[in-house]
């Protein structure tokens, strides 16, 4: 009950579903252990989690409705011990010719949420001995536990991505202002994720980033369209206007309680390395990280593709002035990140998604 706590510890889907199986594997001593989902569309169970040396074989399987004795438990919610698998009716061994792993033994117990059945979870081939009933009570502990916090990381991620998503539409539907902008958010949205997992930066500082990303042009709402569409030059009173844009798109999120966290991202993302940007005129690290970030991506993407004012400029070119102006307009970490992204061909499928407006004549 101590490590089931752990799993309930955890909103991260992947880390619970992982743990699970690690503990249901120490708890009753089994040699391995799997976590079988239910398909709510198909009802059919796929693994989504697996210990032992044959786990990762298990994620390209999947079992029909009612399919051997995982598809028994789950149809029929109750749970099994079964001391001789291969001389049960139900046991499907198919899955033991594709893996190459010998099935003896095997407990399975359900998992579900008060409002749903959501799986089952399995330990197989006991180390020492049969499984016991003691195992299978241990198991229907450890499943209710891993029911709850499957239910609950299933919740909270469907409401983050509803917040996303609807974060993500209202940039978009911003960027119609000006049609050359189209598509501008997602692909900075993109960008800044690439250097973030070059950089090694955690979960918590990923999902930060990506909502300041998507956020960082939302003060232009404070923008005149006569600026924001002008074909040519900004006069230096339209200048002022719309290098207010980061200002303002910080003073919208200081009334969002949930958005506080952005407000460096959103504010410094215009500022330069060298301390000469805007607004603030930070320098160097006493910019906020996730503005650092944004203010490459945000760079690169404006060279690269067509504004009222001109064509795209290209991406080589974009390359070699993101080399000229690290360490003065950006930083070099993050300049030598992007750069790595795009020599490894980690970006290539954005290159596709926004080809026409790069390489326009």
């Amino acid at each position: 009950m101590e490590m089931a706590a752990l799993i309930n510890s955890s909103l991260d889907p992947k880390e619970i579903r992982r743990m699970a199986v690690s503990v249901a594997t120490t708890c009753v001593g089994a040699d391995a252990a799997s976590l079988l989902l239910l398909d709510q569309e198909t009802g059919e169970l796929y693994f989504e989690a697996s210990s032992g040396i044959k786990g990762e074989a298990l994620q390209h399987i999947r079992l029909k409705p009612g399919q051997g004795i995982a598809g028994w438990v789950a149809r029929k919610g109750g749970a099994l011990i079964i001391d001789d698998v291969m001389n049960d009716k139900r046991f499907h061994s198919g899955i033991d010719t594709y893996t190459g792993y010998e099935t003896r033994s095997m407990v399975a117990v359900p998992v579900s949420s008060k409002e749903r059945m959501l799986g089952v979870l399995q330990a197989i081939n006991k180390l020492e001995g049969n499984f016991t009933q003691q195992d299978l009570e241990m198991l229907e502990a450890l499943a209710n536990q891993v029911g709850t916090a499957i239910e609950n990381a299933m919740l909270f991620q469907e409401q983050r991505e509803t917040f996303l998503g609807i974060t993500m539409g209202f940039a978009e539907a911003l960027e119609k202002r000006d049609e050359y902008t189209g598509g501008h958010t997602r692909r900075v949205c993109d960008y800044c994720m690439a250097i973030a997992h070059r950089i090694g930066l955690s979960q918590v500082q990923i999902e930060e980033l990506r909502l300041s990303a998507i956020l960082h042009d939302i003060g232009k709402i404070g923008v005149a369209d006569r600026i924001l569409q002008k074909p040519g030059k900004l006069e230096p009173d339209e200048f002022n206007e719309m290098s207010s844009h980061p200002r303002i798109g910080a003073e919208i999120l200081e009334h969002m309680k949930s958005l506080r966290k952005m407000l460096g991202g959103v504010r410094h993302h215009h500022e330069k390395f060298d301390g000469t940007g805007y607004p603030d005129g930070k320098k160097g690290e006493d910019i906020p990280l996730p503005a650092r970030i944004i203010a490459v991506a945000d760079s690169f993407d404006a060279m690269t593709s067509n504004r009222a004012y001109r064509k795209s400029l290209g991406i080589e070119f974009a390359m070699k002035e993101l080399e000229i102006y690290s360490g003065r307009q950006f930083d070099p970490l993050v300049v030598e990140a992007f750069i790595e992204a795009y020599r490894s061909g980690e970006l290539a499928n954005l290159w596709d998604d926004c080809a026409t407006s790069m390489f326009a004549p």
